[in-house]
């Protein structure tokens, strides 16, 4: 059976009881730390300026924009929902750099909107086969050779879940996904340069999926060997590295979003493994910034290539902090912990913290890509010659060293928090997504996600 069939069958016949329990469970995370990335990012620059545009536009009130209480267009108010969600870059991810709850959970929200009733259990089924489909679409650092995963993959993740829940049939579905194959793009010369386009590019994956099922519904087609056609996306993006075949194999019955990530630290995902070995030191040693003379700190090259670059603050301060290991590792070692009001621009430009960052260097260490992508090693002097040595093999919140349950309520606490929800109703947030699959119509989440 050719691949792009096999897609298409498990995104229209898959059920919730085949979905296992530890499986459930990543996707119930998913959801609860997207609505906390989004309560908390409606602040963040960009957000209000996406907000005003559309608004401008007008059309049909379909779908919620989650913390304006109003209504638009549901690619609209996806799109602003999904850069909403990214804006912290808290949200869930997974190796290289792939981010899709902030698309899914969007998508699958307004969809419901559009439909009129979906049950918890459909919701949660509508998730999970967008999440694995997109798991498995996921490459290569090689492959990806600076593409930003998220704007490759993400729009089909979109496109799976408004299929399933808009009910397209085989044809209508097959056309949607070879339409996203179009749409497919991204670089992460986003990341780099610190700007806004990081957050845009996840509004455009979610834009993507719920136009690519309406265009198909009304009849416009789209390549049907999307995956393993001559320009096909194992072909355009996967650099025939990788087969298709291969990619989806077992597909309903192993499951690759187990490998999502939930990192324990409010930056990039490079990042996490730089934070966590300083913090480490802090703890251990009580290592004081007043004490350090030079830090140098070896990642892998893919690592490196992203947030290894010297730190410049530009017009995003927010961006270029959350993006660079040397101002996360000089702000977690002169306040003594990484939270998210040390990405806001009076922190970030502080000269106190621009000072350590002088002091750090990266270096890229290939060896290290046989640790794993994550792996660091960071040599710490200090003024009266003390040297302490730290590795670190995988980051805090990547496979293979997950978060605790308690853990994930403890990062969507601070969310809420620092969105100025208040605890009750941060509560009653975590008692509907817990108890998701027993929910009569999800759209009641959305009453959750009102100011």
């Amino acid at each position: 059976m050719r691949t792009e069939k096999v897609v298409v069958d498990f995104i229209r016949n898959f059920s919730f009881n085949q979905i296992p329990e530890d499986v459930l469970q990543v996707v119930k995370n998913v959801v609860l730390i997207v609505c906390g990335t989004t309560i908390a990012g409606k602040k963040e620059e960009g957000i209000w300026s996406l907000y005003q545009y559309y608004k401008k536009l007008g059309g049909i009130e379909e779908a919620t924009v989650f913390m304006f209480n109003d209504k638009l267009p549901a690619e609209h108010a996806a799109l602003i929902n999904g850069a909403m969600a990214r804006a912290l870059d808290y949200c869930d991810a997974m190796v290289p750099g792939l981010h899709m709850g902030s698309t899914a959970v969007p998508v699958a929200l307004a969809s419901s909107e559009i439909t009129g009733h979906v049950s918890g259990k459909e919701f949660l089924t509508a998730l999970t086969i967008g999440l694995e489909v997109g798991s498995r679409l996921n490459l290569t650092e090689e492959a990806y050779n600076g593409f930003d995963p998220t704007g490759i993959v993400s729009g089909f993740v979109a496109t799976s879940i408004a299929s399933r829940l808009l009910k397209l049939d085989e044809r209508e579905c097959w056309n949607a996904l070879g339409l996203s194959l179009n749409r497919a793009g991204g670089s992460f010369q986003s990341n780099i340069d610190g700007t806004l386009a990081v957050r845009v590019v996840q509004g455009w994956t979610a834009y993507t999926g719920i136009m690519c099922a309406r265009y198909a519904r009304h009849g416009i087609t789209g390549p049907l060997n999307f995956l393993e056609g001559i320009y096909g996306y194992y072909h355009l993006y996967g650099r025939d590295l990788l087969s298709a075949e291969s990619a989806y194999k077992n597909i309903g019955n192993e499951f690759y979003l187990k490998n999502t990530v939930f990192k324990k630290f409010p930056a990039c995902g490079a990042t996490q493994s730089s934070i966590e070995a300083i913090l480490e030191l802090v703890k251990e040693r009580g290592l004081k910034a007043r004490e350090v003379e030079s830090i140098k700190i070896e990642v892998t090259p893919y690592v490196y290539n992203l947030v290894g670059h010297e730190f410049k603050i530009g017009d995003n301060p927010r961006v270029d902090a959350q993006f660079n290991i040397k101002y996360c590792v000089a702000s977690s070692l002169l306040r003594g912990s990484c939270r998210l009001e040390h990405f806001e621009e009076s922190y970030v430009k502080d000269p106190t913290v621009n000072s350590i960052v002088d002091r750090i260097e990266v270096i890229p260490c290939k060896e290290l890509d046989q640790i794993n992508h994550t792996a660091i090693r960071m040599s710490v002097k200090t003024k009266n010659n003390v040297e302490y040595l730290k590795e670190i093999n995988v980051a805090p919140g990547f496979p293979g060293n997950p978060l605790t349950e308690e853990e994930h309520l403890e990062r969507f606490l601070t969310l809420t928090d620092y969105g100025n929800v208040d605890r009750m109703k941060a509560r009653r947030i975590i008692d509907f997504v817990s108890n998701l699959e027993f929910m009569e119509d999800v759209k009641d989440l959305i009453g959750y996600m009102r100011p």
